[in-house]
């Protein structure tokens, strides 16, 4: 039988304290039962009679591997295809039309940010060559798709999702950009898979320091886990890493003041850099 080990209040704020500081993740007191729940295996394979020497034994794992088992724990990573279509419909109806009309040097650059398990850059590829048609091959089309955790990243690279996930898209998608794996799962095709980079990337790093800027940047649902001032650094962040007149995209729950930042709304959860 295995006993539940339980966290005190001390070993709680400890721990938060340290997700918050080196991940940006915010954990309300009300979190507690959630870390207790998804935690209790970890501390049991590793043979730690408390959170406190769980605590303890990541910080003094300096290789990081310890860290990043903890977010892998800690992190929901919900996603499915198609979510807040709205978003995906104003990327192919208003984004990519101007992007096409204005750009000269045939290459776009997309950020995916908080990836998940790959659905968000995946449905974007789908898109992007569904738009361009026969002109996608004179464009460079790949989209950056990063997450804080290895296990979405493992999960997102295979491609392969269930066909509960897969029957939220359109049928032709379906029939065009996937492969049945067996009865109950589906599988990106290579054209597709092949235009998504997927990286681990933690957004609470102090500087972004991609070569070029990004035309679009897509954070959806990831800063509900921040507090006000992360959330406003990060946005700060992110807007030195647009191109000018490029686009960001965040999750409709995701709100802040206009007056704090940068970029000029255009419709919920829909920003531009002006030029």
């Amino acid at each position: 039988m295995i006993i539940l080990i339980t966290i005190t209040n001390e070993e709680f704020k400890r721990l938060a304290a340290f997700i918050e500081a080196n991940y940006g993740i915010h954990l309300k007191e009300g979190k507690k039962s959630l870390v207790i729940a998804r935690l209790n295996s970890t501390l049991h394979q590793n043979n730690f009679k408390s959170f406190s020497e769980y605590y303890d034994y990541i910080i003094n794992d300096k290789t990081g591997v310890a860290a990043a088992k903890l977010m892998n724990r800690i992190t929901t990573n919900h996603t499915y295809f198609m979510r807040e279509p709205e978003h995906f419909i104003y990327f192919r109806d208003v984004v990519l039309p101007k992007l096409k009309k204005t750009m000269t040097d045939y290459d776009l650059r997309i950020w995916s940010a908080g990836c998940s398990s790959g659905e968000e850059p995946y449905t974007l590829a789908m898109i992007i060559d569904e738009y361009f048609g026969s002109e996608k091959h004179l464009w460079d089309t790949k989209i950056l798709a990063t997450d804080i955790s290895d296990n979405v990243l493992e999960k997102a690279r295979a491609g392969i999702y269930s066909k509960n996930n897969v029957d939220s898209l359109p049928l032709h998608w379906r029939r065009k950009y996937f492969h049945s794996v067996d009865e109950s799962n589906y599988a990106i095709l290579n054209n597709i898979k092949n235009e998504v980079i997927f990286r681990k990337f933690n957004l609470m790093n102090e500087h972004f320091k991609f070569k070029r800027k990004f035309h679009v940047i897509f954070c959806r649902n990831v800063m509900i886990y921040f507090d006000n001032n992360t959330k406003l650094n990060l946005l700060d962040r992110f807007y030195d890493a647009t191109a000018n007149g490029g686009y960001l995209f965040v999750g409709h729950s995701e709100t802040f003041s206009r007056e704090m930042i940068r970029y000029k709304y255009l419709k919920p959860a829909i920003y531009i850099k002006e030029e």
